[in-house]
């Protein structure tokens, strides 16, 4: 299934300073008038440039996912509710229960948030772009000392030293999710708004207050490749069904019933919205399109209400 992209959702925003944040370079050198960690940098728009690396970005939104599936859900398989909510801890899991099985199996069998971010056995469907300024919004940077403390005795153990952190500026950068039904994006949009509300930050010292930051929310894109818009209704092409010009369709709609039981994907995973979708470039594929923090964020109301029936379902039954 996963061979095919059946739909894609793409989320355009940015991420504005409201503490010092330092993302490390990991790279220390001889110059004695650098700062011993120096924020990472790239080369783009024509200069050198310090950026948010998607990889640092996507660490932190699994890491919050996962706490939040455990917070509902369990931290592991449950054998006699196999389809309730379950995140792993990557870093220790053995996969032992995926080895030998099929496609379908691998990605039933995995943890929810396994599902979306993968893991060694499945590729993740989360890809998020470098975050890099914006040029309207000069960044800032400046130099801080510190020291750390022996926790025994009280005294200095390691420094004093000092750093680099970016204070000011914006940066901007886009997350998409494929293949997805309406409770990941769901997710997403909950991770998005615990982010904006400092519960968890990005980089380094976040337990000394450092790396919170604001989450504006520019532009949202749902697509629908393999579907044309006619007539005020969404025609999947090849038969797969008709819906609503409206309809916010998650992965499950696409598939015929054998498959979508095999994948675990839950059936009726559908959302009205105030929007009616457009074609996509070249007139082949369909697309809604949400403008502005209050768009957005109205499309993350309608997954989260997919979320929560998921959530519910575990205690009253879950049916594929």
């Amino acid at each position: 299934m996963h061979k095919r992209l059946v739909n894609q959702c793409t989320i355009d925003f940015s991420l504005i300073p409201c503490s010092p944040i330092l993302i490390k370079s990991g790279r220390e050198g001889a110059d004695p008038t650098k700062p011993d960690m120096e924020f990472v940098e790239t080369y783009h728009g024509g200069g050198r440039s310090v950026y948010l690396p998607g990889s640092s970005l996507k660490g932190a939104i699994r890491a919050h996912a996962e706490r939040i599936v455990r917070t509902v859900g369990r931290d592991n398989r449950n054998s006699d509710n196999p389809n309730m909510l379950w995140a792993n801890d990557p870093l220790n899991d053995t996969y032992h229960y995926l080895k030998d099985k099929s496609a379908s199996d691998i990605y039933k069998l995995s943890s929810f948030t396994d599902q979306m971010f993968g893991n060694t056995s499945i590729a993740s469907r989360v890809r998020i772009e470098d975050a890099y300024p914006v040029e309207s919004q000069p960044v800032k940077l400046e130099e801080r000392n510190g020291v750390a403390i022996d926790r025994v005795f009280g005294s200095v153990a390691v420094g004093p030293f000092n750093y680099q952190v970016c204070t000011a500026g914006e940066f901007r950068t886009k997350l998409h999710l494929k293949n997805f039904s309406l409770a990941q994006l769901g997710l997403i949009g909950l991770v998005l708004r615990d982010l904006d509300e400092g519960w968890f930050g990005l980089g380094f010292a976040k337990s000394r207050g450092l790396g919170i930051v604001e989450v504006k929310l520019n532009e949202a894109v749902v697509q629908y490749p393999g579907c044309v818009v006619e007539n005020q209704r969404i025609r999947s092409l090849g038969g797969g069904g008709e819906w609503e010009d409206n309809q916010l369709l998650g992965a499950g709609m696409f598939l015929v019933e054998e498959e979508r039981n095999r994948y675990g994907f839950p059936a009726n995973d559908m959302q009205d919205t105030p929007l009616r979708a457009e074609s996509m470039a070249l007139g082949f594929g369909v697309q809604l399109k949400w403008q502005g923090k209050e768009q957005v964020e109205d499309l993350f109301m309608r997954a989260v209400r997919a979320w929560c029936q998921r959530v519910e379902a575990d205690f009253s039954g879950y049916v594929a």
